[in-house]
């Protein structure tokens, strides 16, 4: 499993997510996008919808009788009813998945500086598990960098 950890100084998970979504697409997966905050989750479909000018990324929020159909996924729980491996955890909260649900490929750990030491827990947690690749990412001058 490959573990993304983006440290948002700059724009909001909302801003972030539409191209985190649309290279997943991309990448011919399914996007589950966590988080416990509803307006958050409110925001981010809404982003999806109408962020990038050149595309739209269909989403739904979980708890609909399509859930399995949804190519983007918002939900409260790390449960991915529409079978995807790329996990999003929008609110900056480390989550596994639960136990019976496939292991997830790829995860996007999006946090705001209030949540750095969570974070740096979660990193921590992670370095001690086999088979997990992490990578840092910080907002500079309005780019991605790959840092320490």
């Amino acid at each position: 499993m490959r573990v993304d950890f983006y440290q948002l100084s700059r724009d909001p998970a909302e801003l972030v997510l539409p191209k985190l979504a649309q290279g997943t697409l991309a990448a011919g997966e399914r996007l589950l996008v966590v988080s416990e905050d509803a307006d958050q989750l409110e925001r981010i479909g809404e982003a999806l919808w109408t962020r990038l000018p050149e595309t739209f990324l269909a989403n739904g929020l979980a708890g609909g009788e399509h859930d399995a159909r949804q190519p983007i996924l918002l939900s409260h729980a790390a449960e991915p009813a529409n079978g995807a491996r790329y996990l999003a955890l929008a609110d900056g909260v480390w989550r596994d998945m639960p136990e019976g649900c496939d292991a997830a490929e790829r995860v996007f750990l999006l946090f705001p500086p209030q949540r750095i030491d969570d974070a740096r827990g979660a990193w921590r947690m992670l370095g001690a598990r086999e088979g997990v690749e992490r990578k840092y990412w910080r907002q500079e001058g309005g780019k991605w960098l790959q840092g320490p």
